[in-house]
């Protein structure tokens, strides 16, 4: 399962969005406009950077829309 966190409004982050709907991938979203996912956000990946993406079954985390996608 993958985890994406997003912000309402963020091109990149639909960008990624559009892509794993087109592609059918299943993912649990979390949106920074939470406080408390902010700062999970900031804890886990070290920056309030949107969209970041965790594959949890493969321990691979990474920032930027195109590598999110090409991956």
């Amino acid at each position: 399962m993958y985890t994406l966190y997003v912000k309402t409004g963020c091109p990149y982050c639909a960008r990624v969005l559009a892509y794993m709907d087109q592609e059918g991938i299943e993912r649990q979203e979390k949106n920074i406009a939470d406080e408390t996912i902010r700062a999970e956000l900031l804890e886990r990946g070290g920056q309030v950077q949107v969209p970041y993406l965790i594959d949890a079954k493969n321990e691979v985390s990474m920032y930027e829309s195109d590598d999110i996608v090409e991956y």
